[in-house]
């Protein structure tokens, strides 16, 4: 069972796994304490939250990101930064900030409660402040996103926010059902008393922004060979413009958990928070919140969380081994790039295909988007016919 302390964190002895740091944070206000904050909404300095921070203002509350109970002190904040590690020494490798200008910081006075609202004006969280600190934006985007350029678009959100960070726990006070997916709003509690139920020890985890094809299926289904269940976690927070939308990719993952997966051994999703486009950090920081949901495994193939030409084929893979055995926790379970194999008609790699380079055709997200655009429905070696049947309804309705 979860037992929740007077401090508000989740006590999971039962489940294979512990959370990061060994508890599960919950920052979820009790109904008297909403009741306190909504007597004092008035009278407190408000503070409003971008889509990325109120969602990283969900996460936090509901133990997605534990260890961390609020945004980041400048403690944490700079080995983070520089060393991915928070002050205690404990593994995180992105930074989870609120960052405000300069002239909203100044009249916020240090141990005051401040109001915080989302972006139509409802108040939806409590920040107890302890800290205001600067910081240095280009010193953040060369080390966790690996380049200054602004035309990167982690950067770029980086650049455009305030030059002063807020810091302090959180109280999150407002949450609605998911507008398009409440039925997949799972939180870390919940996912790890399903995987109980369910009898699973050993559960992978797989992140994607991205439409599901053929590639992801091989491999998930190559991990799910050997654990107990899949946790299909498709990442719903704020993406790149450019992004298939959300809505349509979960649709292709309902069609695939109706058509394709053992649905007993399987388990869909949504992971609320946003995409931060820092390919291999972000892979440690993907795995990380999989670790918080219960799960014991994370899937990383290629260019995991990778945007353009910023990072190398397999740099998400390399970075894990730049942490001792066991120290994260979850264990990667690394492929290389899946595709088509024309000579034994067959998904595989090279580590399974005899085939020669002409023989093989290689799958992606991006290929998928680019048939779509020009009118041509992606080819049962890319797709699942009726997911790609999905895909072109959707991109006929966009234009």
């Amino acid at each position: 069972m979860l037992d929740i302390s007077e401090d508000g964190i989740l006590n999971a002895a039962q489940d294979s796994i512990q959370a990061h740091g060994g508890t599960l944070i919950n920052r979820i206000a009790s109904p008297e304490q909403k009741q306190d904050f909504l007597d004092k909404a008035d009278h407190l300095p408000r503070v409003s939250l971008d889509a990325r921070a109120a969602s990283d203002l969900v996460m936090i509350a509901i133990g997605g990101f534990s260890p961390i109970s609020g945004f980041m002190s400048q403690a944490d904040y700079e080995p983070v930064v520089t060393d991915m590690r928070l002050a205690s020494g404990l593994p995180w490798a992105v930074p989870v900030t609120l960052s405000v200008t300069a002239a909203i910081a100044e009249p916020l006075e240090l141990g005051s409660l401040v109001r915080l609202d989302d972006d139509s004006g409802r108040f939806i969280g409590v920040l107890e402040l302890t800290e205001k600190y600067t910081y240095d934006k280009v010193k953040e985007a060369v080390n966790v996103y690996r380049t200054s350029e602004d035309k990167h678009p982690g950067v770029r959100v980086v650049y455009e926010q305030g030059e002063i960070n807020l810091a302090g726990p959180i109280w999150l006070l407002e949450r609605d059902p998911h507008p398009l997916f409440p039925s997949y709003q799972v939180d870390p509690k919940d996912s790890r008393a399903m995987f109980r139920e369910r009898g699973w020890k050993t559960v992978v985890g797989f992140q994607t922004r991205n439409p599901i094809h053929r590639a992801h299926e091989y491999i998930q289904k190559c991990a799910l060979e050997t654990v107990d269940g899949l946790f299909l976690h498709p990442l719903v927070g704020a993406t790149k413009s450019d992004d298939i939308p959300a809505d349509v990719r979960m649709r292709c993952y309902e069609i695939m958990m109706e058509h394709y997966f053992p649905r007993d051994r399987v388990i869909l999703a949504i992971n609320p928070s946003a995409m931060r486009y820092a390919g291999p950090r972000e892979a440690i920081f993907h795995a990380l919140i999989r670790k918080n949901y219960g799960c014991t495994h994370f899937i990383v193939g290629r260019d995991h969380a990778g945007v353009g030409d910023y990072y190398g084929t397999y740099d998400a893979q390399h970075i894990f081994d730049e942490f001792e055995p066991g120290e994260l926790g979850i264990a990667p379970m690394k492929f290389e790039h899946a595709f088509y194999c024309t000579r034994t008609g067959t998904m595989a790699t090279t580590k399974t295909s005899p085939s020669s380079p002409e023989e093989r055709l290689h799958l992606s997200g991006t290929k998928v988007r680019a048939m779509l655009r020009r009118g041509e429905l992606p080819p049962p070696e890319f797709s699942r016919p009726e997911v790609a049947a999905e895909l072109a309804r959707a991109m006929q309705a966009a234009q």
